[in-house]
């Protein structure tokens, strides 16, 4: 039997989980972000604690900052604004949220961004409307306003071409949920912009012997790379000896299998497992369950698709979810 868990506000279009804090942080089309908690442990109810105002216009995303770093949020605004807010206790003054850190604008949008948490300190990667990336990282961890640029570049696997300024309508990052000496850390990006070159999903290493970060896989078919992209997403990997990305074009979405070791060129070898077609189904956003095994995705159809793999390696859509009004 289906059962409510929490009543969103009217005009709430984002939303995030923080797993470790059972906690939900939604934003709405007000510019106002509001939090949820539930105050007994055995109830799965939960309701609005706090609520505040973030932008005069939208909130088009809201992401939780990990929470070895406190309770925080990252939410992005539709003037292009992202702004970092965190839960504070001064004294005996009651619990607030304030405003630590804001980057971009309306002269330099930010489109998307995530926090990577490697074994190094925190990281926070930002896609801008321009056709930048940027990755920030950390100066102290109870310091979430000192953030310091650490690589600035394109979303090419030659690094060495410049492409002039681009004009991108969004983008989406996933960094690797892997935290380990063995592993780099790494994330997936891809563009939806006017200059193909961007637009193909690309996967981003960084090299701690060189201090830089380097493109390390493309996750498109040779015809493909100039389609535009609408959603990436890393899945966690438990006990996988390679790992399993998902990427969502016009032409639909793609699993592909990533070797975890690279090759004499640094690279590494990649597979697309499968493409489910959208039927002219933009896909919104993707994300991967806590074990790897189950792909969530939304889109302009309004449904919530779950896709698996069944014991022989076949993926398909396992279940659709509906609103009911």
């Amino acid at each position: 039997m289906e059962k409510s868990v929490a009543t969103l506000d009217k005009g709430t279009i984002c939303s995030s989980w923080n797993y470790c804090a059972q906690r939900l942080a939604t934003g709405s089309v007000d510019g106002t972000i509001a939090i949820f908690d539930t105050s007994d442990p055995a109830s799965s109810f939960f309701t609005s604690t706090f609520r505040f105002k973030v932008n005069d216009g939208s909130v088009v995303k809201v992401v939780w900052v990990p929470p070895e770093y406190g309770d925080a949020i990252a939410c992005i605004c539709s003037n292009g604004s992202l702004s970092i807010w965190e839960e504070v206790t001064q004294d005996s003054e009651p619990v607030q949220w304030k405003q630590c850190k804001v980057f971009g604008g309306p002269m330099d949008q930010v489109l998307d961004s995530q926090f990577g948490n490697s074994l190094f300190g925190l990281k926070m990667t930002i896609a801008y409307s321009s056709g930048l990336v940027k990755v920030y990282e950390i100066l102290d961890s109870l310091e979430l306003k000192n953030w310091q640029l650490q690589a600035e570049f394109q979303n090419v696997t030659d690094s060495v071409t410049k492409y002039g300024k681009a004009s991108c309508s969004s983008a989406s990052i996933s960094w690797s949920p892997q935290r380990n000496e063995a592993r780099p850390s790494s994330f997936v990006l891809g563009f939806n912009s006017d200059t193909s070159q961007l637009n193909s999903p690309k996967v981003w290493e960084f090299d701690k012997d060189h201090q830089r970060w380097l493109p390390v896989a493309e996750l498109a078919d040779p015809g493909d790379k100039g389609d535009q992209v609408y959603a990436v997403a890393w899945a966690p990997n438990i006990g996988r000896p390679y790992e399993l990305i998902a990427a969502a074009t016009s032409k639909g979405i793609s699993i592909w299998k990533m070797a975890s070791n690279p090759d004499s060129d640094g690279r590494l070898f990649v597979d697309k497992v499968v493409t489910f077609p959208c039927h002219n189904n933009q896909i919104w956003q993707m994300e991967w369950d806590m074990s790897g095994m189950t792909l969530a995705t939304t889109g302009t159809d309004g449904r919530v698709r779950l896709w698996q793999s069944n014991l022989n390696g076949v993926w398909h859509e396992q279940a659709v979810i509906e609103t009911t009004t």
